[in-house]
């Protein structure tokens, strides 16, 4: 991979963590991932105006992607209800690495080389040690996590093939951010009610603003998928992780401890490795 690629990823990576961090501390997290789609719907609109119609195959790939993560959207909220940022995180994000990898190789066949593959199980294992022991998350937390971590990994493997349908990935990026979007207001209609939203509030800013972060970590993930293979992309971007338990000891008062400290080292090691 290139090391315009792995910037790519890493930019994703810390916008992912940052986002998270915005859902983690709001008071109505499936009100503010539903807001955080209206800012989704409101950049892609132009972008999706100035290229043409993707084709019928690009429509299944879009359809197919927005619905995943609107079923991934829906199961964090879940998951956030009883359980930290530095323990509900980690456990979504440490299950994807190795699945993308499997499913692209599945899929498209892509292959990987035996520094990459390395890279990728150390930062599945570096991520997943950092829920384990005596202060983990509630078991109902833990579940709807790892169900997340699927959802995450089955839209990625999509991703990473649907890209290359249309002729331009910012394109592609933009109708999955519109029918997300359009998608997550209809699910929360049919679980909530009409949406509301009073400008004026801040937890509409915090929410709107989160939204940006979703757009940047979407969007540059994706050019980074037309440039590269999904796994080693998408194990880099699981450096997330260590970005998430700074956010959350610095800005949500988590501790730090030096197992977590180690993980995250160990996740930078697989990075690095996957980057060779």
């Amino acid at each position: 991979m290139t090391p315009t690629v792995i910037a790519l990823a890493l930019t994703a990576a810390i916008m992912h963590a940052s986002w998270n961090a915005f859902l983690r501390s709001g008071a109505d997290r499936l009100w503010s991932i539903t807001v955080m789609g209206i800012t989704g719907i409101v950049a892609a609109l132009p972008v999706m105006l100035w290229y043409p119609l993707p084709s019928l195959t690009g429509f299944a790939f879009i359809l197919g992607s927005s619905l995943l993560q609107v079923a991934y959207s829906i199961f964090l909220v879940f998951a956030y209800r009883l359980g930290d940022l530095g323990q509900v995180y980690p456990i979504v994000r440490g299950s994807v690495p190795l699945l993308v990898s499997l499913g692209g190789f599945l899929i498209s066949g892509q292959v990987l080389g035996t520094s990459q593959i390395a890279g990728v199980v150390l930062v599945a294992i570096g991520i997943m040690s950092l829920s384990l022991g005596q202060n983990r998350a509630p078991t109902s937390s833990i579940l709807w996590a790892l169900l997340t971590g699927l959802i995450i990994a089955t839209y990625a493997t999509v991703d990473s093939n649907g890209v290359k349908s249309l002729s331009d990935p910012k394109a592609y990026a933009a109708w999955v951010l519109f029918t997300y979007g359009t998608l997550l207001i209809l699910a929360y209609t049919l679980m909530r009610g009409r949406l509301r939203i009073d400008l004026k509030d801040r937890e509409a800013h915090k929410a709107l603003l989160a939204g940006i972060f979703v757009l940047i970590a979407y969007g540059v993930v994706i050019i980074a998928y037309s440039l590269g293979p999904a796994g080693p992309i998408t194990a880099i971007r699981e450096t997330s992780v260590v970005f998430a338990m700074l956010i959350g000891s610095v800005f949500l008062g988590e501790k730090l401890t030096p197992k977590r400290i180690l993980a995250g080292l160990i996740v930078a090691a697989g990075a690095i490795a996957i980057g060779r």
